[in-house]
């Protein structure tokens, strides 16, 4: 059953729950009490504590700051959350749908099996954070960087990941069918064991790339850059765009298939891609509300 509350109600049921958990002192409270009343959740600065299955559908929460806070289950459909700062904070099975979160910084968020279906994350920043199973069906992750973030078993089906930095990025067993990952930077992401069919990695970068055991169906690699990429198993017979040129840089192993007349040299004894770098420790967690003061 969802929580519905109502912008004043629910700045002081933050306060008062972290009042229950003596993070807050009673006078304090009294006094951000006050300073809720008449204002929209929009105008908190931050946002702590734990609020679990709370309805914000359709709130205007830009710029707001979520820090250290507990937000399982939550539902934001069509909330505004342009410019939001989200650190280590938990969103996991929450539904963001249609959400404008354009500009958003994420630092160690994890938002695990949480629907993003249709929502706009356009030139967001989120390091280190978490999108395991997700659904980012048709989102829009354009300009992102998303050094580091986990997405393994995510849905990234006709997503647009163009132009978006994901480097060290673990794109494992992702459905991808139809993305476009056009000029985007994925050097040492994982893609192992994806399905990518119909996807666009036209003048991305993957180098040091791992895209073993993974499908790539008539998928677009012109003037994508392949050095040290590992294409051990992966059919990419019927694959677009690919040159002998790329493929050369590239090593791959007896199941690799490969574009007619096209070959492969192993990766046996080639050097190892190097590590992808280690995701920011998200910040200590806090329980803090505070507000605009006039």
């Amino acid at each position: 059953m969802k929580t519905f509350l109502h912008p004043v109600r629910l700045a002081s049921a933050v306060v008062f729950g972290l009042t229950a958990l003596g993070t807050v002192s009673s006078a304090s409270a009294a006094s951000k009490q006050l300073t809720f009343q008449d204002r929209d959740v929009a105008r908190m600065v931050s946002l702590g504590g734990s609020c679990h299955r709370c309805e914000l559908s359709g709130r205007d929460l830009s710029g707001a700051t979520f820090t250290g806070a507990s937000f399982e289950n939550a539902t934001l459909v069509g909330a505004n959350l342009r410019g939001a700062e989200l650190m280590g904070s938990n969103f996991s099975n929450s539904d963001f749908s249609r959400a404008d979160m354009r500009g958003v910084e994420i630092v160690g968020a994890n938002f695990s099996g949480s629907n993003f279906s249709g929502v706009s994350l356009e030139g967001a920043e989120a390091q280190g954070a978490v999108f395991n199973r997700a659904n980012l069906n048709r989102a829009n992750l354009s300009g992102a960087e998303m050094v580091g973030v986990s997405m393994n078993g995510a849905n990234l089906a006709q997503a647009d990941v163009s132009g978006t930095e994901l480097t060290g990025a673990n794109l494992a067993n992702v459905s991808a069918r139809g993305a476009s990952f056009s000029d985007s930077e994925m050097n040492a992401a994982n893609l192992s064991g994806g399905d990518f069919t119909g996807a666009s990695f036209r003048q991305a970068e993957l180098n040091s790339a791992r895209l073993a055991g993974g499908k790539f169906t008539r998928a677009d690699f012109a003037g994508a850059e392949m050095r040290r990429s590992d294409i051990r198993g992966v059919d990419l017979s019927s694959a677009r765009g690919l040159t002998q040129s790329q493929i050369s840089r590239a090593c791959g192993d007896g199941g690799t298939r490969l574009p007619r007349g096209m070959t492969v040299a192993s990766c046996g004894g080639r050097m190892a891609p190097p590590a992808p770098p280690r995701p920011p420790a998200p910040p200590a967690s806090r329980n803090m509300v505070s507000a605009d003061r006039d």
